[in-house]
């Protein structure tokens, strides 16, 4: 327990969780809310719901009063109504280069809009994914999530018990009081959420600027791409990568129908041109027939075909689920002859894709439904807790004026085995950001602290000890 190794994790720990801890409860707060995106979004157009639906008209109808209402506007997207008496959702590009969500009613009449960037989601997303500053905090962002990865690991050793029993280890010593409380509060649910927590922040990894773009370089790199990755990098679409080969397209089609419960009438196009009008209510037709996810969109030609497309424009028509469930996405692509060409959907994408698609569904509480959901908020209230508890074991335990680090051992500390260094070489590789932060770091806490006197006060690390002296307030 006073070894050097120990006390030096301890240091690390202490500064990783002091610089990580603030933005652990802002991620958590702005994650849990985002679990519940399907709930929020739809009390967010709750005014545009439970409405009737006789006399309906057509899609093309309802996108014509649409852009009656704002000229120079077009389409971008056609949502179709989660549910009868919803109404249907058009994604307008405006005429002064701004996007509007456009609400028509069953019968063609524009009932309200809401701009897409003022949603409470999209608010949300940007604070949990870049904190509202754009690529330079999607850096921060990034750099905390490898800073809490190294909390975890280095937290995980302090916990080990050593000796102690079961108390305070797996659950908390709820009778004690002052020091020990918060101990056990923080130790005992370090512990629980630890897998958990390790599980968001590696699958958040893919959407960093930094992480994601190395990935991508190297999937391009050894020939691991196929198709373009629908999730951003960075707050920024995915670079385009290279269309599968029409066969393959033709094959996964045929493939997939019957996986997909459509039916070949509902899937069969007339082989002449039909004009705008007629295509689009025959392509909410098939999206219909094809009874994709929530939420299902019919977008025109030349329009981009998905959420990470690097605005790669559609050839045709295309239809697609953008469903947070990103196992459950299809996109069906249809000629300017309304003839379907290729379907995509996850068994024609790369393993790696698939693997990715998987962890970010659950990422966002949407694999499992509302199961995922309630597990990412239980994750997100304890991380919390953490947080929480670690802030006032640190305010309850730091010396006046100082901020009250744990001194540094007398020696540097040295691993030791196989497993801490291939741990250590493992994080250095996997988390770039962690270790270019690491390499300024290291050598400012080990040759300049010490010859900054007044900020080593400050610190409270004026004094290096053995490792035989007790670490007093180590826990």
């Amino acid at each position: 327990m006073t070894s050097t190794f120990y006390r030096t994790v301890w240091r690390w720990h202490f500064y990783a969780g002091l610089l990580v801890l603030p933005l652990v409860i802002l991620l958590s707060l702005s994650g849990a809310l985002f679990l519940f995106k399907p709930q929020v979004e739809r009390w967010e157009e709750r005014a545009f719901h439970n409405l009737p639906t006789h006399n309906a008209a057509p899609p093309s109808a309802q996108v014509a009063a649409a852009l009656a209402a704002f000229p120079g506007a077009h389409l971008t997207y056609y949502r179709l109504p989660e549910r009868e008496g919803d109404a249907a959702m058009l994604h307008l590009a405006l005429a002064d280069g701004t996007m509007t969500d456009a609400f028509v009613s069953p019968q063609g009449r524009l009932l309200g809009t809401l701009r897409p960037d003022n949603r409470i989601i999209a608010i949300d997303r940007n604070i949990h994914g870049q904190l509202l500053l754009g690529r330079r905090g999607s850096w921060i962002v990034e750099l905390a999530a490898s800073w809490a990865i190294v909390l975890i690991v280095t937290g995980l050793y302090l916990w080990w018990p050593r000796g102690r029993g079961l108390a305070g280890t797996l659950w908390p010593r709820l009778t004690a009081k002052g020091r020990v409380f918060w101990r056990d509060l923080h130790a005992v649910t370090g512990f629980w959420v630890s897998g958990l927590a390790l599980v968001l922040l590696l699958t958040g990894l893919p959407w960093a600027d930094a992480w994601g773009s190395a990935f991508l370089a190297i999937r391009q790199e050894m020939g691991w791409m196929q198709g373009t990755p629908d999730w951003t990098i960075g707050g920024r679409p995915a670079p385009q990568a290279e269309a599968p080969h029409a066969e393959h397209d033709h094959a996964a089609m045929m493939a997939g129908m019957d996986m997909a419960g459509m039916d070949m009438p509902g899937m069969h196009m007339a082989t002449m041109p039909m004009d705008d009008d007629a295509m689009l209510d025959t392509m909410v037709t098939n999206a219909r027939n094809a009874h994709l996810a929530f939420p299902a969109l019919v977008v025109p030609p030349g329009m981009p075909s998905g959420e990470g497309s690097s605005g790669k424009a559609a050839q045709g028509w295309a239809v697609r689920s953008d469903a947070q469930n990103r196992p459950l996405r299809v996109t069906l692509h249809y000629d300017a002859q309304g003839q379907l060409t290729s379907r995509e959907d996850i068994t024609n994408r790369h393993p790696i894709d698939r693997v990715v698609a998987y962890g970010v569904a659950w990422h966002e509480g949407q694999l499992f439904g509302w199961i995922n959901q309630l597990i990412g908020l239980a994750t997100a209230l304890m991380l919390i807790t953490l947080a929480v508890s670690g802030g006032v074991m640190w305010w309850r335990r730091r010396p006046q004026g100082q901020l009250g680090a744990p001194r540094p051992a007398a020696n540097p500390a040295r691993l030791q085995g196989v497993a801490p260094w291939a741990l250590m070489i493992l994080l250095l590789v996997w988390l770039p950001l962690f270790t270019l932060s690491l390499a300024v770091l290291l050598p400012f806490d080990r040759w300049l602290l010490p010859r900054l006197p007044a900020l080593s006060r400050w610190l409270g690390a004026t004094r290096a000890i053995s490792s035989s002296e007790p670490a007093s307030g180590q826990t």
